[in-house]
């Protein structure tokens, strides 16, 4: 669908990264995993960006997390670092089929800004009484409250460096349950490492849900 929606609240949640919250618009539905198109207009030209969401539902409110990168990122980045409550921006969406389904058991493997939908995925899989674990590599971690609050609803939580192998803490957090499914979100280089290290920790990669951010 396509909307106008207005932001209710940004929180810093890392260095340089925030959570932005939007009002939801009549009609629009998403699952965690899935991602939207937000945009807006700069100088009188449409600028738009896609966003994987960090909220577990859509009820009511639903957030996106964004890393500004205020050197590389351009105009848009801009406009992001001086965004508050009641700015307007476009969406369309939502977009994407990998994404958590009722899932029983949840492994979600995170390379960077793949934390956003690794809190969204494993704190649903939590509220609909299922079992999580996240395996998340990054030199500068976000979202530590929300890694916190998982683990201490029992999730299994494993933070890393980006040099970091992940072949043993995935291993660790496959239990092989017959609902099981693993989720990789990340880049290119991060997705490649994730999927070798489902395959040496007895897991199937083929049956992973993958979302490669380029």
């Amino acid at each position: 669908m396509d909307a106008t929606v207005a932001v209710t609240s940004v929180e810093e949640v890392g260095s340089d990264t925030y959570a932005i919250r939007f009002d939801t618009p009549e009609g629009f539905s998403a699952e965690p995993g899935q991602f939207v198109k937000l945009g807006t207009e700069i100088d009188g030209e449409p600028v738009s960006r896609f966003y994987t969401l960090s909220s577990p539902t859509t009820e009511g409110t639903f957030e996106v997390t964004v890393e500004i990168d205020l050197e590389e990122g351009g105009e848009f980045s801009r406009f992001l670092a001086d965004i508050e409550p009641g700015v307007a921006m476009s969406l369309s969406g939502p977009f994407g089929d990998q994404h958590y389904d009722g899932e029983g058991r949840v492994v979600v493997l995170a390379g960077g800004p793949g934390v956003g939908p690794a809190v969204a995925i494993a704190r649903r899989a939590l509220d609909d009484g299922g079992e999580a674990a996240v395996v998340y590599r990054d030199d500068d971690p976000a979202h530590e409250a929300r890694l916190d609050d998982l683990r201490g609803r029992g999730a299994s939580i494993a933070v890393l460096d980006d040099d970091d192998d992940l072949t043993d803490p995935v291993a660790d957090a496959l239990a092989g349950a017959t609902d099981e499914t693993a989720f990789v979100y990340g880049f290119a280089d991060f997705v490649d490492d994730a999927l070798a290290a489902i395959e040496a920790g007895g897991g199937d990669a083929d049956d992973a849900k993958v979302e490669n951010f380029g």
